[in-house]
């Protein structure tokens, strides 16, 4: 199920992000459009995620019906139909012989991992490093410093970056700080534990650095943004990031035996206190310098936050240019 849009809240307005061309949504709906309604509910921050999590999973929709303003200030109904593709009630993955269900899986895994892969940008003293997600290893995480460590300055774009591992993290904050630093303290039902990252000494970066964050900035992508403001290690630009990033246990599980169900659940067992001694969770990071695009840029694609944070490193460039570093990637239908 595709509904060919996507909704974000932009300071305390919601509005249309992305449409997916060739798609009902896409002759309908537009960047820049402020939703007024969505399903006949009120969109804000604190409903958002969980709207999300409703209609894309436990209760998919064939169309949508939003309210909707443009830039211009004209008002609108629309219903947008879902994209449908029928996929197969029972999966044959056993691996055997003929068994196309096992590659498909494959092949799919390999789109996501294509679409959620690092890019980055250089020119001249300054990279621009986009991180999708906090999943890394410690090679990888290293080998982008490394890239990194010939440019004066590094912006880290995490805008709508939902985290990831813990060990990413730490890797991350080791490489741009020279001492060893208390990300956060983990605080559960049975112990309180510190999260702390190891420097890597003189192999870390010691350039300027200025991070992204928006609305979607959540959990390790958040606390990083707020580990360099404590550190007064760099500057934080953009929206207020969403405020959740309390620490969360994944299990996996099956039913059946020849012919299994699978499924899985995730279990919040701890909240982060900063070194300030207050928690993210609810609050988010507020940015130092707090950069909105407004519905005409979104109309007509342009990124004034990127625009400001490459201003700021020395490599002046406009929120048109800005908009197109890094072209949106839809996942394949």
């Amino acid at each position: 199920m595709d509904y060919g849009f996507r909704i974000q809240v932009i300071g305390e307005t919601p509005f249309i992000t992305r449409v997916r061309p060739g798609t009902d949504a896409g002759s309908k709906l537009h960047p820049g459009d402020e939703v007024l309604l969505y399903n006949r509910f009120t969109v804000n921050r604190s409903v958002l995620h969980s709207m999300e999590y409703y209609y894309n999973y436990l209760s998919p929709q064939m169309a949508s019906k939003l309210a909707l303003r443009d830039p211009d200030g004209q008002q609108r109904e629309v219903i947008a139909d879902a994209t449908v593709r029928q996929l197969k009630r029972v999966m044959d993955v056993s691996h055997g012989a003929g068994d196309t269900d096992f590659w498909q899986l494959i092949r799919d895994e390999q789109r996501s991992d294509e679409l959620l892969r690092q890019r980055f940008y250089e020119s001249g003293d300054v990279m621009i490093w986009k991180m999708p997600e906090f999943f890394m290893s410690e090679g990888e995480v290293d080998h982008m410093f490394g890239i990194a460590k010939k440019h004066e300055a590094l912006i880290l774009d995490l805008r709508g970056s939902p985290g990831g591992l813990t060990t990413t993290l730490e890797r991350v904050v080791g490489n741009v700080c020279d001492h060893d630093v208390k990300i956060s303290d983990r605080v559960g039902r049975k112990e309180h534990k510190p999260q702390l990252a190891k420097t890597r000494g003189t192999s870390a970066y010691s350039g300027k650095i200025i991070v992204l964050v928006d609305s979607a900035s959540a959990s390790a992508a958040e606390l990083f943004a707020r580990v360099m403001q404590l550190e007064k290690r760099g500057t934080v630009i953009g929206d207020r990031s969403s405020g959740m990033v309390m620490e969360a246990k994944s299990f996996r599980e099956s039913e059946g035996v020849d012919t299994q169900i699978f499924y899985g659940f995730s279990i919040t067992d701890a909240d982060l206190i900063m070194a300030d001694g207050k928690s993210l969770e609810h609050t988010g990071v507020t940015p130092d310098e707090i950069v909105l695009p407004t519905a005409k840029d979104l109309a007509e694609g342009r990124d004034p936050a990127m625009a400001r944070a490459a201003g700021l490193a020395g490599l002046p460039i406009d929120p048109v240019a800005a908009g197109k570093l890094f072209p949106f990637e839809w996942q394949p239908l």
